[in-house]
């Protein structure tokens, strides 16, 4: 991604320089319900062993615990490095066994920080151990593409083979991490913008930005295997999709950020409200499941309903399947 000198939030997730999207398929909406509001610097999620959904939050460096039946939210881990700048600190989280593991990004010197951009693993309430330093490596082994910031942008974190799959939306590639900290490139992309993404067996499901003014023919998900990186698209057309996963009936779902309220100078917000949740389809497109989120950032399933985390603090609960049996 190509961000901007400012290093603004927007610069990298929500700058939107295209009027808005034309839905690419007919739409099934589904009504979305509040399930948890004022969360500080929401950003990524997972589902943890307890069932529970687990959820960064950046601004106070601490994951929080959500019931995700009763809204109620508790406190799970404090003490990681908070943001420095817009966007960063605590960015996402993901579980292997009972342990928890929060990918941290943009906190170290080359932003104005004095911490480590990497993985930490939880290992108390308030105590971390930093596995893989990630904006050291990143560092060391520039990318291909241009870029502004050495260390990086880690923005997603999945399981895979008791390690981990790391995206980079900043130097535009995917990493994979060891739990001993060795850190290996799996693919390096053009300026492509990835961001969410979902790992199963040997296959990354990633979901593609697309680089400013994320056109909706760049807003993409497309598959790829760990060791044999050929890149496939399933399907396309919406702008800033920002994360992916399986759901209910086998279906796989994305996240749109939202549109844009037109041609405006770079690191300007999406339109408030312009967000959706969307389904794939057979024949390339989307459907709409739901809509008029506002700034959605990942998304989670727990049966049939799914669980979308916003930067504005909130999460949302959204049948995923119209009722539908599979």
């Amino acid at each position: 991604m190509s961000i901007s000198r400012t290093l603004t939030f927007a610069a990298t997730l929500l700058a939107l320089l295209v009027a808005p999207v034309v839905p690419a398929a007919a739409s099934h909406h589904s009504d979305p319900s509040l399930l948890v509001s004022g969360i500080q610097g929401a950003s990524g999620s997972t589902i943890g062993p307890d069932g529970a959904l687990y959820v960064t939050e950046a601004q106070t460096g601490s994951v929080l615990r959500v019931n995700q039946r009763t809204g109620a939210v508790s406190t799970f881990a404090t003490g990681l490095p908070p943001r420095v700048i817009g966007l960063g600190g605590a960015i996402d989280v993901a579980f292997i066994g009972h342990t928890a593991y929060v990918l941290v990004t943009l906190v170290s010197a080359d932003v104005g920080g004095s911490d480590v951009s990497g993985i930490y693993r939880v290992d108390g309430r308030h105590r971390f151990t930093v596995i893989a330093d990630l904006g050291q490596w990143s560092t060391d082994h520039p990318p291909t593409t241009t870029f502004d910031i050495p260390s990086g942008l880690q923005f997603a974190l999945d399981v895979y083979k008791r390690g981990f799959i790391v995206t980079d939306g900043h130097h535009n590639r995917v990493l994979r991490v060891s739990r001993s900290g060795a850190i290996s490139q799996v693919i390096q992309f053009a300026n492509i913008v990835p961001t969410g993404l979902d790992v199963r067996n040997s296959r990354i499901t990633l979901a593609e930005a697309g680089p400013v003014p994320h056109l909706p023919a760049e807003g993409k998900v497309v598959f790829f295997g760990v060791h044999r990186p050929h890149v496939r698209d399933v399907a396309s057309g919406y702008s800033l999709l920002v994360d992916v996963e399986y759901g209910p009936c086998g279906g796989l779902f994305a996240l749109s950020q939202g549109d844009s309220p037109g041609v405006v100078p770079a690191g300007s917000p999406a339109l408030p409200d312009s967000g959706e949740l969307l389904r794939a389809l057979g024949d390339g497109t989307f459907t709409v499941i739901a809509s008029e989120l506002d700034l959605p950032t990942s998304l989670e399933f727990v049966g049939k309903n799914a669980y979308i985390v916003t930067a504005n603090g909130e999460i949302w609960k959204v049948p995923a399947t119209q009722g539908r049996r599979c």
